[in-house]
């Protein structure tokens, strides 16, 4: 037998003996309780078995335990005695109840053990009403022998099994841990193995049975794929699966799976899965081409599941809870109330079904927060008009959970395999009806091929593909003039709302190196000797002024430098004054403010002292200087180093403490690097999710806390078509990372390297290529799988508080966002590039305008500019877009519901947001963001109409074919005229180039260039200038030999 675990054991027993001795209910009120088990049993569920896992993790056959007042009597074998007697050096607490082992011996014919076990039970309080389990029966001589004593013995039976029901009821954190790794399991095998069997058996038009399919779940925890291999010895099923379809169901879990083929329709599947002892069950309707009417009933049926989950909380009774839930059913839909199951679920732990805590009209005990339920809710015998055959007349919809109870919020679900509708909907295409579709379509093909071929069909085509895309357009015109009146009307009243009194500016203290003169460090001997003192402690440099001893702060002094000229050291400081711009503010005084500007600063001061060293000096004077200069330089430097951290860490919010969570199976992902990093070398770490955030560390032992409710966005980046693969978060406040404060980290791996070796040119080259382009594949699809795994876990862990975000690659466009130029892809809630540094993450909610800016056709980028609701906030922009992405992103954005316009300008927007913000009322009243409308919408409009009045004027053949005529009559005669002026005079100039050889066109540019040359030799020219052509011809002619 395996090692008893003595902590839970006394941790287990006492909550025993505690509940026992203080319950109020006549029907636990006993004075003893014996707990006796045989050898085999009929079933796996019985309440003897599952309080001797609960104490012990193990099932011991042939034993028994007796509780009495204030002793526990152990009844069994001598080599199960040598394994309890483990609790023996596990007893520490005095208020734990005594043992007492009685070895029971095979060869006994006297039984004495029974007469001794007897006595003890008549010494417990009163000695008549013992608690036992009267329908659990077992095999076994030991079993018979024991309750033929108790009978003798004339006690007065009474049923313990609610006592032991309440006590088991409410799980501590292993035990829950147990429930979730369960139902994990049990939600792996219906999603990954169940699910896909079914829809690839309606695929393939298999004919499969639903018990051999109940059979291959059953084998399904063997495969590594479901259930990891350390695990297998701990999961076992539950029951058999049960698969039900054409019209036979049965909504309980008595049912079985019969030997009838699946039939494609409604098809109800419940399974559950035991880990280490505990259960987890889940149930589920799959429906093949539902009708409308069935989908409205699956939908109403998965509210009334959502409302039962909502309101199972601790202390609600759960006759109260049933009622509720059918008199909501009866108010909204009246005609399903005959049709509901009888209970909408009951308690599940070690025992599947606890029937003490049933969720039924006649159960009045009460939920408590930490108890685990099976919820489970249906509707039987429904009709489907609509069927196409018989067996898919009758129907039933079944669905069902694993959940906990919690204090003041809704259960939390552990089985998260997804249930609406679009995800249990199979939807079949039918394909005769495509085929004949697609004939229809050739045969109107080959009829419209030849009115094709007139010049009338082909301008009407063109012309109803053109008023398409207009209508289009015409759409999303209309829809960004409501928007654009929407956004003047909203974006007023929310700047009027938050006019009032201009927030105070925090005023830094004035720093001071001394708070009264006694403070100065007198007693030092550089200062007794008028010398260069720095005092690190304060934080001060004190120097000697006319003999006195003078302390200035280093956040007074600017720069200094130290030189040598001859027998002398120069010390030189500079400090900051008023006149002079400071750099940096942060060292300066009061921020660069000088409170008392009518004093006296000083503006530089230069020490000299000699390098030369006199008789009974120990160092030379200059040395002063010397370590004077070093000494400032390192705490100038160190004083600029707190600065920098203060500032930064100025406006940061207090986070909570991370809470870690010591379960074995908590979400995690290793080997990760980290960016922004804090060191030039990478380090990789481990991302574990606990109970309220991340936790990274590395192998360095750096850590970094990132808390759930300090999260906006997560995203996940899978690596197709990327080089890493990785997980982002966006956070809300800011944190420290290091010495940095960051708003944007995240945890990467790389996937592969881009290189091309130019050197593979061999067919062994080539296959190397191809195996490693395979494993790379492979390598990708195992990274893809494992991050999904790790998000699925924390978004089940967070109750899917946190969700991830995955880009939408086919919505992507090029810009430039910070320095290079990126991918930038939207998500559900914003717009993003988080593979580049640094990371662009923009918020959808926060943008109130977006304004594109040099946009023309003769250009071939244009500008994206982001306003945010909040004006205070500088705009963003993205440069260099593509001008073919440009109607790409105009439909994003419309569809997103932000307000776009455009503009041929480039504006100055801090200066245009500060105007807005300095009078907002009169930029609204003269039309608010209208001024960024372009001129064109108004010409557009304006054609818009003119084409529309044309549209509606009656169309008179005869006018239009007279026009015709006359015109094509007056254009011949002009023809006529013109080629009669041509013949007279010199033959077209197109026609006699065109009718040249390449030997005449060089002749001719040999001619032209010989002239230049005798032109340029009577001027006496030393430089020959370059001919200028008179026609094409000559830019492509040869020079002629010499």
């Amino acid at each position: 037998m395996p090692d008893l675990d003595k902590e839970t054991f006394n941790k287990r027993i006492k909550r025993f003996y505690t509940y026992w001795q203080n319950t109020k209910k006549d029907n636990e009120i006993m004075d003893a309780v014996c707990v006796v088990t045989g050898t085999d049993s009929d079933s796996s569920y019985y309440k003897a078995t599952a309080i001797q896992q609960w104490l012990f993790g193990v099932e011991i056959t042939d034993t028994a335990i007796l509780f009495l007042d204030k002793l526990v009597v152990f009844v069994a074998s001598p080599k199960k005695i040598q394994f309890l007697k483990q609790i023996e050096s596990g007893k520490e607490n005095d208020h734990l109840p005594r043992f007492k082992f009685i070895i029971r011996e095979k060869n006994e014919s006297d039984k004495s053990f029974l007469t001794e076990a007897i006595e003890l039970i008549k010494k417990s309080k009163e000695g008549k009403k013992i608690g036992v389990f009267p329908k659990e029966k077992f095999d076994g001589d030991f079993f018979k022998d024991w309750n033929k004593s108790l009978d003798q013995a004339g006690f007065d039976k009474t049923d313990a099994s609610g006592l032991v029901s309440s006590i088991l009821a409410i799980k501590d954190e292993l035990e829950l841990n147990s429930v979730k790794k369960a139902s994990e399991i049990t939600n792996k095998v219906f999603s990954k193995y169940l699910k896909e069997q079914i829809i690839n058996i309606i695929d393939g038009e298999k004919k499969v049975k639903h018990a051999k399919l109940s059979e291959g779940v059953e084998q399904a925890i063997n495969d590594s794929r479901y259930v990891s291999t350390s695990d297998k010895q701990l999961v076992e099923i539950c029951y058999p699966a049960i698969i039900q379809s054409g019209g036979n169901y049965s909504l309980k879990f008595s049912a079985s799976s019969d030997k009838n083929n699946l039939h494609f329709g409604t098809i109800i599947c419940a399974l559950g899965f035991r880990y280490k002892n505990y259960c987890s069950n889940i149930v589920r309707t799959l429906m093949v081409d539902p009708a409308e009417q069935m989908q409205q009933n699956y939908k109403y049926l998965l509210s009334l599941e959502e409302a039962l989950i909502d309101s199972l909380r601790d202390g609600v009774k759960l006759n109260d809870l049933y009622d509720k839930i059918k008199q909501k059913c009866h108010t909204d839909r009246s005609d399903l109330v005959d049709k509901l199951t009888p209970n909408f679920g009951f308690l599940i732990g070690i025992e599947f079904r606890e029937a003490n805590f049933l969720i039924s009209n006649k159960n009045s005990n009460s939920a408590k927060a930490g108890m685990t339920f099976q919820v489970s809710i249906g509707l039987a015998d429904l009709v489907n008009a609509e069927a196409k055959d018989e067996h898919g007349k009758k129907y039933a919809l079944f669905i069902g959970d694993t959940v906990q109870v919690n204090k003041d919020e809704a259960a939390t679900v552990f089985t998260q395999s997804k249930k609406k509708m679009e995800n249990v909907g199979i939807f079949i295409k039918d394909e005769e009806a495509d085929d004949q579709s697609e004939e229809e379509k050739s045969k109107g093909e080959k009829k419209e091929s030849v009115d094709l071929l007139s010049r009338a069909t082909r301008g009407a085509l063109l012309q109803s593909k053109t008023r398409a895309d207009t209508n289009q357009e015409h759409a999303r015109r209309e829809h960004q003039r409501e928007l654009g009146k929407r956004l003047n009307e909203e974006a007023r009243e929310r700047l009027l709302a938050q006019k009032g009194p201009a927030t105070k500016e925090k005023v830094r203290k004035a720093i001071n190196a001394y708070r009264n003169a006694a403070q100065l460090p007198y007693k030092q001997t550089e200062i007794q000797e008028l010398k260069i003192y720095v005092d690190k402690g304060h934080e001060t440099i004190i120097l000697p002024v006319f003999g006195a001893p003078s302390p200035f702060h280093i956040s007074t002094l600017k720069n200094l430098s130290s030189s040598v000229e001859g027998d002398f050291t120069y010390l030189r400081l500079n400090f900051f004054h008023p006149g002079v711009t400071i750099n940096k503010p942060s060292t300066a005084p009061s921020e660069g403010t000088y409170p008392n500007q009518d004093c006296v600063y000083i503006k530089e001061i230069t020490y000299r002292a000699t390098n030369i060293k006199e008789a009974g000096e120990i160092s030379a004077p200059s040395t002063n200087l010397g370590l004077a200069f070093k000494y400032i330089k390192d705490m100038q430097k160190e004083f600029k180093e707190k600065e920098h951290e203060e500032k930064e860490k100025e406006g940061m919010v207090k986070q909570d403490s991370l809470v870690l969570s010591h379960n074995k199976n908590n979400p995690k992902l290793k080997d990760l690097y980290v960016r922004p990093s804090t060191t030039q070398k990478r380090t990789p770490g481990t991302l574990e999710a606990h109970t309220n955030g991340f936790l990274y560390t590395s192998l360095r032992g750096e850590k970094v806390e990132i808390l759930f409710n300090n999260i906006k966005h997560a995203i996940f980046q899978p690596c197709d078509h990327e080089i890493i693969i990785l997980v982002h978060f966006h956070l809300k406040h800011a944190i420290m990372y290091g010495k940095k404060k960051i708003i944007d980290i995240q945890f990467y791996t790389e996937v592969g390297e881009v290189i091309t070796d130019l050197g593979k040119h061999t067919k062994g080259g080539d296959r190397d290529d191809l195996i490693a382009e395979q494993s790379e594949r492979e390598m990708r699809k195992k990274l893809n799988m494992a991050f999904k795994s790790f998000i699925e876990k924390v978004e089940g862990l967070t109750n899917h508080h946190i969700q991830f975000e995955k880009p939408f690659r086919d919505l992507g466009f090029n810009g430039t966002p910070n320095r290079s130029m990126a991918l930038l892809q939207p998500t559900s809630s914003c717009l993003i590039n988080v593979t580049e540094q640094p990371p662009f993450v923009l918020t959808l909610e926060q943008i109130e305008l977006v304004h594109f800016e040099r946009v023309s056709f003769h250009l071939k980028n244009f500008d994206m500019v982001f306003i945010f609701k909040d004006y205070n906030k500088k705009v963003v922009m993205i440069t260099s877009i593509p001008m073919n992405q440009l109607d790409q992103i105009k439909e994003w954005l419309n569809s997103c519901d932000i307000k776009y316009t455009e503009g041929l300008q480039s504006f100055n927007w801090p200066k245009i947001m500060k105007t807005i913000i300095d009078d907002p009322e009169g930029f609204f009243d003269q039309g608010g963001w209208n001024f960024l409308e372009s001129e064109s919408d108004e010409e557009e409009k304006e054609v818009d109409d003119d084409i529309s009045d044309e549209e509606d004027d009656p169309y008179d053949p005869s006018e239009s074919d007279d026009e015709s005529e006359a015109e094509s009559e007056s254009e011949l005669s002009e023809s006529d005229e013109s080629e009669s002026e041509s013949e007279s005079g010199s033959a077209s100039g197109s026609d006699a180039e065109s009718g040249k050889s390449w030997s005449e066109l060089e002749e001719e540019a040999r001619r032209h260039d010989l002239e230049i040359e005798s032109d340029h030799s009577d001027r006496d020219t030393k430089k020959r200038k370059k001919p200028m052509p008179s026609s094409k011809v000559t830019s492509s002619a040869k020079k002629p030999r010499k």
